[in-house]
């Protein structure tokens, strides 16, 4: 059974008496983490250090991962979030020199393994489902975020941190705000969205009272969007569509991050080359030759232009 040892999750008898969770969130904030990153930081480490001393033992962290993934059930996924938190956690201890990170070794050991014996693809749908998904909202303020994640692929904060500033129509591109998983921060859409977010700009203003909430994509309550809101909008018109299970496993789901999975792999399928891919997404640049391979935004856009999928939806 999983035991507690319940202290101040932020100190310990051997250490300091000093917050040391509010400094490492305030780490966070000067590092450029995202807001929701930081919070879900600090709902999992109040939750282990509430349970266990801030030097924690290899039997501490193994009977936390028995107790998340066979007391509470948890996700691999979510179990994995956990113990992420609590790396970045013991590295911002360990350069302060307060403790060791022991962490990064227990999940090699345990976390990966367990991840791999439950690894689950997630769902892609063609681009006539594509298409009919992007047709069936019933609003055009859900098939202008439709759209926009199928033709750029961003991340739902991403597209949720948005505001009207940051879109350029005239030259189909928006910038997105710095994020601490984005390299670049340019992306392109084609003249398929640009008409539906045309469509979506026209609607708002002849809104009454004049909506004057800087956010580029809105919720019905007419204020910038919440993450559910978009969740519960995908997955709700999805499962209308008989491609979206609530209750199956993940490959049975569509839900907002699988917007990212179909543009990464319908632009792969139309031929755009690796690196086009990587910079579209914003992924970071590991090796060599994809950091000194230098990508212009014309070079960029040019490909995206030609790779990206024609949906033909409905306008």
């Amino acid at each position: 059974m999983y035991q507690t040892n319940t202290l101040d999750c932020s100190i310990s008898h051997n250490l300091p008496r000093t917050n040391l969770l509010l400094e490492f969130l305030e780490d966070c904030h000067t590092r450029n983490f995202s807001p929701r990153t930081v919070q879900a930081y600090k709902s999992c480490l109040k939750y282990f250090l509430s349970r266990h001393p801030i030097e924690p033992t290899p039997m501490d962290l193994k009977s936390f991962l028995v107790h998340l993934r066979d007391e509470k059930g948890y996700s691999p996924s979510t179990v994995e979030n956990y113990f992420a938190s609590l790396s970045s956690f013991y590295d911002f201890l360990e350069w302060e020199g307060v403790t060791k990170n022991i962490v990064p070794q227990f999940r090699k050991r345990y976390i990966r393994y367990y991840k791999e014996q439950r690894h689950e693809e997630r769902q892609l749908i063609s681009l006539e489902q594509m298409k009919d998904l992007i047709d069936s909202a019933d609003w055009i303020g859900y098939k202008a975020i439709f759209t926009f994640f199928a033709k750029t692929g961003i991340r739902r904060q991403e597209l949720i941190d948005l505001d009207m500033q940051d879109l350029n129509l005239s030259q189909n591109y928006a910038v997105l705000k710095p994020h601490a998983k984005r390299s670049n921060r340019i992306i392109f859409f084609d003249s398929e969205c640009s008409q539906i977010l045309e469509d979506w700009i026209t609607w708002r203003q002849n809104q009454k009272p004049k909506i004057r909430d800087k956010a580029l994509f809105l919720g019905p309550h007419g204020s910038r969007i919440y993450r559910d809101t978009i969740y519960y909008a995908t997955t709700d018109h999805a499962q209308r569509l008989g491609f979206h299970n609530p209750t199956g496993n993940l490959n049975e789901k569509f839900t907002p991050h699988c917007f990212r999975h179909f543009f990464t792999t319908w632009m792969r399928r139309a031929g755009c080359p690796r690196s086009i891919i990587q910079e579209l997404r914003g992924d970071s640049r590991k090796e060599a030759i994809d950091i000194y391979d230098h990508i212009t935004q014309t070079e960029l856009k040019e490909s995206y232009l030609r790779y990206i999928p024609k949906l033909n939806i409905k306008l």
